[in-house]
């Protein structure tokens, strides 16, 4: 596709996953951004990235003798970014901060400019340290830096945008900018908000309410966040204290959630909110050229698939072993379980019944592979870490841990798996990309039924769900349960005594995946329905 007259997009997130050694992403939102850029490279659309040059990246996450997580930060360089010869300045505590623009479109991606504020004689040169890092302080300087920097920055590369696309709360602030600019020029606050609001679009990921971003008045002021509004201003745009969902909901003209369930589970949460944006619901979806192995995408349909699938769990098994020293058996079942640890995703659920399951381990009959990183302050998802080092050790050839997961891991598990596990607390996992991968390979998803699994899930036909949907307070006794029913009485069974039936549920599964949960086809629904209706109004706006 490549067509001129398409509204020129400035998509804003705080990570960016293009690639595993480029350390400036941490997990599921980056890796979305990510493809974004690169399925708007396959497909022309006029779509630039902005975000941080993370010094340190996330964390590097490693296991101590004790099975416990340790994290470091190394320093990165990345000698491959171009210099843009543009540096903006943001005022942070009273005191200017300079940002160095780098431009990144080395890794078959849309231009991504990025941030940077290591710059020799830098008040807080470390703001763009540690991705995710620190406290609230750091946090809100980081976001100034996203949000307000990124706006000045654009404005410096003469790059026009009609579309400023928000992924997440963290680039808000980048509408208080244009807000600000439009009030510099003589608009009064109310015509300055309506009119920022129709350019930009936010898209919201969090299904739980605590977890969104809350900053108190006092340190927003303190840091310098209300950037020439006044505090009944900011509050009249975030609330008091200042919600950044909040915000993004009334800068945005129109919002989007990550699947059709939490479309559902977004508009409950948010119906309170007056002058919010519309939420509709945009699937993920991930780009095919990264994540789809390309033997099983050109063979799926001829008579060798499970050759082709033995040779990417034959590859897979050879990095375990290179890795670990653990070989595992080609022959024997294998269950992949890799994402970010956070305690809603209950990665250690398999384990709830050690009686029921310990049987197949010892026996040789199921392998599992685990991989994820807690975030570095929390300690309940580190707590799920160590728990599952110690599996490792209970169980030695049967159970493994990858440490430090990145992109590489994610590819090669999604990849060489047999089955992708899934067992979030529902509705708590917006979407869950690392099944869309799983499924466009033909490794079969064995899911709760909750992120994207919903929508194209037939249960024994491309996949099998775990519970029914319950939601209620005893869910994980409830759906370890059914996990351990579907598995026994289903996944094993076909797996050693059904190939047909496995290789007719891989091809539909690859079938179902492959363009359905594309990030082609969600960049087509994101300019007919988010993208292009809000430059429609623009260009009626600006005939009255």
């Amino acid at each position: 596709m490549k067509n001129g007259n398409l509204p020129k997009v400035a998509y804003f997130c705080m990570e960016f996953g293009l690639n595993e050694n480029f350390n400036i992403y941490s997990g599921g939102l980056g890796i979305l951004a990510g493809d974004i850029l690169k399925a708007a490279k396959d497909e022309g659309y006029p779509i630039v990235g902005v975000g941080i040059l993370w010094r340190q990246g996330y964390t590097k996450q490693v296991i101590d003798e004790n099975g416990r997580p340790c994290d470091c930060y190394p320093e990165y360089v990345y000698d491959f970014l171009k210099d843009t010869n543009v540096t903006v300045k943001v005022k942070i505590r009273g005191r200017d901060v300079a940002a160095k623009v780098w431009l990144c479109d080395c890794f078959e991606n849309n231009p991504l400019y990025l941030l940077d504020t290591n710059i020799p004689g830098n008040p807080d040169r470390l703001i763009t340290g540690q991705l995710y890092g620190w406290f609230d302080e750091e946090r809100v300087a980081q976001e100034m830096i996203l949000g307000i920097g990124g706006v000045r920055a654009l404005k410096k590369l003469g790059i026009d945008v009609d579309i400023y696309h928000f992924n997440d709360s963290h680039p808000i602030l980048a509408g208080i900018e244009l807000i600000r600019e439009r009030m510099e020029q003589g608009m009064p606050f109310e015509k300055a908000w309506e009119e920022t609001r129709k350019q930009i679009v936010f898209t919201t990921h969090t299904p739980v309410e605590a977890g969104n971003e809350v900053h108190s008045f006092e340190l927003l002021e303190y840091m310098g966040a209300f950037n020439g509004l006044t505090g009944e201003q900011m509050a009249r745009i975030g609330g008091k204290p200042f919600s950044m969902t909040v915000a993004g909901l009334r800068l945005s003209k129109k919002a989007n959630a990550v699947s059709q369930l939490h479309g559902q589970t977004a508009k409950r949460m948010w119906k309170g909110v007056d002058n919010s944006s519309e939420i509709i619901a945009i699937t993920n979806g991930v780009h095919n050229g990264t994540w789809q192995d390309r033997r099983i995408a050109d063979g799926y349909n001829g008579s060798n698939l499970w050759e082709l699938h033995m040779q990417a769990k034959r590859e897979m098994i050879e990095e375990i072993y290179k890795r670990n020293g653990i070989r595992l058996k080609e022959d024997v079942l294998t269950i992949g379980f890799a994402r970010r640890f956070a305690p809603y995703k209950r990665s250690n659920l398999i384990f709830t019944d050690r009686k029921m399951i310990e049987p197949v381990l010892k026996e040789g009959k199921l392998q599992l592979i685990f991989s994820g990183k807690a975030h570095p302050n929390d300690l309940t998802g580190k707590k799920i870490v160590e728990e599952l080092y110690k599996m490792t050790k209970l169980y030695p050839e049967s159970v493994v841990f990858l440490q430090n997961y990145d992109m590489k891991i994610g590819k090669m598990l999604t990849r060489g798996c047999d089955v992708w596990l899934n067992n979030p607390i529902r509705p708590m996992e917006a979407s869950g990309t690392s099944g869309m991968k799983a499924a466009m390979n033909g490794v079969l998803n064995l899911s709760i039924l909750d992120g994207w699994w919903p929508e194209f899930c037939i249960h024994g036909v491309n996949g099998w769900q775990i519970g029914d949907g319950y939601e209620g307070e005893d869910c994980d006794i409830n759906d370890a349960k059914s996990l351990y029913k579907v598995l026994f009485e289903e996944v094993m069974p076909t797996y050693y005594e059904n190939r047909k039936k496995w290789l007719e549920m891989m091809r539909e599964s690859i079938r179902m995946s492959t363009e359905n949960f594309s990030a082609r086809r969600m960049l087509r629904d994101y300019y007919s329905l988010m993208y292009e209706p809000e430059v429609s109004d623009l260009a009626a706006a600006a005939k009255e």
